[in-house]
């Protein structure tokens, strides 16, 4: 692997993250009215509705979204040396990662966000993964895993 990342910042954002966002492709596009009706643990509010052709829409192009950064991540990490790149595009996930746990923190509100053991997997996942996300993202930012590598450029792809 050509990543100039250090090792367990490369294992989460150049493997883990990558299948993670396949798997939520996966699911928004071949279980689509699941993928909506979990988005909001439903221990906590009514049966949900039936989705409309919109919302399925809507969650298709989420899950196009999810495959487009999985290939941009694994295109990234893998071809380029420039570390700078590297950090700028960690600087982008990270503050899309705020964009992605607030407004579901708040359409949960505040008792359901910290209710951890209501919630199911896309809770989980939008809300627990992306905060570990967020805060290895800040970590490596800050240096705390060590220093970038090296990589000789009849490595890259």
């Amino acid at each position: 692997m050509a990543s100039t990342l250090p090792p367990f910042p490369c294992l989460v954002f150049a493997v883990l993250e990558p299948i993670s966002l396949i798997a939520g492709w996966i699911t928004a596009y071949f279980d689509t009215v699941g993928f909506i009706a979990n988005q909001i643990p439903s221990s906590s509010l009514p049966k949900a509705l039936p989705s409309s052709p919109g919302a399925q829409v809507v969650a298709m192009q989420l899950g196009n979204t999810y495959m487009l950064l999985a290939l941009l991540g694994l295109f990234i990490l893998n071809t380029t040396t420039d570390v700078r790149v590297v950090k700028v595009y960690i600087i982008a996930l990270a503050i899309a990662d705020i964009g992605h746990v607030v407004p579901t923190m708040w359409m949960l509100g505040w008792e359901r966000s910290i209710a951890v053991q209501n919630w199911n997997k896309m809770a989980w996942g939008n809300i627990g993964a992306t905060a570990f996300l967020f805060v290895t993202r800040v970590a490596y930012l800050l240096g705390l895993f060590g220093k970038d590598r090296a990589i000789p450029k009849e490595k890259i792809l």
